[in-house]
């Protein structure tokens, strides 16, 4: 498949400020993207949508018609837009409003401001999700791996089944929360779990504590999404025996390798 290039995307930027949309397509054409339109509110993105389809939406926060979140929840819900790419920019920095983008599914959240490098990662998270690539395994046929995806968030796992169907990853169970997991883990064999870590009932530390202690399954790799930044509460989550952890949002190149690790293990 072509791997596409940053000149080959096409934006729509929906940002209610003249002055940012103009500081933000400087910093796309840096890039060698120049395919920009335009929208400073969500009646107008929308109206854009039902006519072009972009590669990518990058979108702020607030709006006088709405706000982000709002934005992507309609897009994500829709039947021919779901599939687009999100990117979030903004100056908040509180967790439980950056954690309800991720919950989402954004493929990044760039801090106002944002670096060149930020914006780079961004793009090339983008192309990733965009351009599949396949993984090659020495010692499993990618297509046959057996995963069990838990997240309480629907807009989450259909963002992480999408990375991991681009990785070659077909066969794809999910578990609306822990506790699923775990009746799911009873009945049927897996090769690898992938699990949110904030989950209601049972999260992702239980689950894999429960995997590792109860289950018949006690060798399968656990790969935890988390975006917990606390060291200490990282370090209780790696004792409970995950095999590796990554953030969200989730990023295709980051997971790859994660999962190249993982499978490849003699």
């Amino acid at each position: 498949m072509h791997h596409l290039s940053p000149n080959e995307l096409s934006i729509l930027l929906v940002e209610p400020s003249h002055m940012q949309r103009k500081v933000i397509i400087r910093h796309l054409g840096e890039e060698r993207i120049n395919d920009i339109a335009e929208a400073e509110n969500i009646k107008d993105a929308i109206k854009h949508l039902s006519t072009h389809e972009p590669d990518l939406i990058i979108s702020a926060l607030h709006f006088d018609d709405g706000d982000g979140l709002e934005f992507i929840k309609t897009v994500r819900n829709h039947p021919q837009w779901h599939s687009i790419p999100f990117m979030l920019v903004s100056s908040e920095r509180r967790r439980a409003q950056l954690e309800a983008f991720k919950q989402a599914g954004v493929v990044a959240i760039l801090p106002k401001p944002f670096t060149s490098h930020h914006l780079g990662k961004a793009i090339n998270a983008t192309i990733d999700l965009l351009s599949p690539q396949e993984m090659d395994l020495s010692y499993f046929d990618v297509h046959e791996i057996r995963v069990l995806v838990v997240d309480d968030s629907r807009l989450a796992r259909n963002h992480i089944k999408r990375v991991l169907n681009n990785l070659g990853l077909q066969k794809l169970t999910e578990a609306h929360d822990g506790q699923e997991a775990i009746n799911l883990l009873k009945q049927s064999m897996f090769d690898l779990v992938v699990t949110d870590y904030n989950m209601p009932e049972v999260n992702g530390m239980e689950l894999t504590e429960f995997i590792r202690s109860s289950s018949a399954q006690s060798h399968i790799p656990v790969l935890m999404v988390t975006s917990e930044a606390n060291e200490a509460h990282l370090s209780n989550i790696e004792q409970s025996g995950v095999n590796a952890m990554c953030d969200k949002p989730f990023e295709p190149d980051v997971v790859k390798q994660l999962l190249f690790n993982l499978l490849e293990q003699d």
